[in-house]
């Protein structure tokens, strides 16, 4: 009971700042920054800070033929891929709806938890499937339920945020951390997707030089990437600690969170439909999760 009630007491933790990365990805885009040039800065930020901290506690990530693939899995499926289609989808969507999109992680986690074995099927869960289903028609289907019926198109780019994530988790509890800790493993995901990054920004011409400007977009830059440290790393730790289903249970908190955070910091009003898809996604989120496991799962541990 101790250890469920400090683990729930984690995953509060992680919505919360999970969450306010919500808004704050769409401040930083507000001013017209591009994706590549803000996950690039964001990959420093994060691998500054957990470097510091490797530091610290002399264990350096290790880079070897596991690990790089370990590094590059995380980096591809965890920061490049669901980054670009965020902040892509951040410059169309109001940051509401993209925190209610993000409710889609453990019922996408949960078809690719059965095709790896990671799960069993339950006839239960594909009722959560259909709740989530019908929540993102409620968002794409009546005219009167984003700003804009033109935003239906972009639905479908920021599913790919977290379809990415479902992806990475269920691998990370399948195949495991190649014996990596949380904060060396990000750390060392970070620097390779420096290492990817960095001519991305630069032939795409979407580089951002921090030194020209600072304003709020640039300040909610900061803020998230820190938040993201942090919370990205508990969550690795979490994926190891109580499984890939228990651990995206977070995308309760971070829905929540992230409409709450909205509404106070970007003042969003939304349609009923809108309320109606958050209904619906939570009922969803409540019926495709098993009960907690909160044993390792197979694989080396991840600290």
């Amino acid at each position: 009971m101790a250890g469920r009630l400090r683990l729930t007491a984690i995953l509060v933790a992680m919505g919360a700042g999970w969450g306010l990365s919500v808004p704050l990805g769409k401040l930083a885009v507000s001013t017209g920054h591009q994706p590549f040039g803000l996950i690039f800065w964001e990959k420093v930020i994060v691998a500054t800070v957990l470097g510091a901290v490797c530091l610290a506690r002399g264990r350096w990530p290790v880079f070897g033929r596991a690990t790089l693939g370990r590094y590059l899995m995380v980096a591809a499926l965890g920061t490049i891929l669901p980054g670009w289609a965020y902040y892509f989808s951040a410059q169309h969507l109001p940051a509401g709806v993209l925190a209610i999109l993000l409710s889609t992680v453990p019922m996408l986690a949960f078809p690719v938890a059965l095709a790896l074995g990671n799960e069993v099927f339950r006839l239960v869960r594909l009722g959560g499937l259909i709740c989530g289903m019908a929540g993102i028609v409620l968002l794409i289907g009546p005219r009167a339920s984003l700003p804009d019926p033109a935003m239906a198109a972009i639905i479908p780019v920021a599913l790919i945020a977290p379809f990415c994530y479902a992806c990475e988790g269920n691998a990370l509890a399948r195949w495991g951390t190649a014996g990596l800790d949380p904060i060396a493993l990000i750390t060392g995901a970070s620097l390779v997707g420096i290492a990817v990054m960095l001519p991305v920004a630069l032939v795409s011409g979407q580089w951002i030089n921090p030194l020209a400007t600072w304003g709020v977009a640039e300040a909610a830059l900061v803020l998230s990437a820190l938040a993201h440290a942090v919370v990205y790393s508990a969550y690795v730790w979490m994926v190891g600690r109580a499984g890939s289903v228990f651990a995206a249970q977070v995308s309760y908190l971070v829905t929540g969170f992230g409409v709450l955070w909205s509404v106070a910091l970007l003042a969003e009003v939304y349609s009923g439909y809108v309320w109606a898809a958050l209904g619906l996604m939570i009922l969803g989120l409540a019926l495709v999760q098993p009960r907690p496991r909160l044993a390792r799962p197979p694989g080396p541990s991840a600290g």
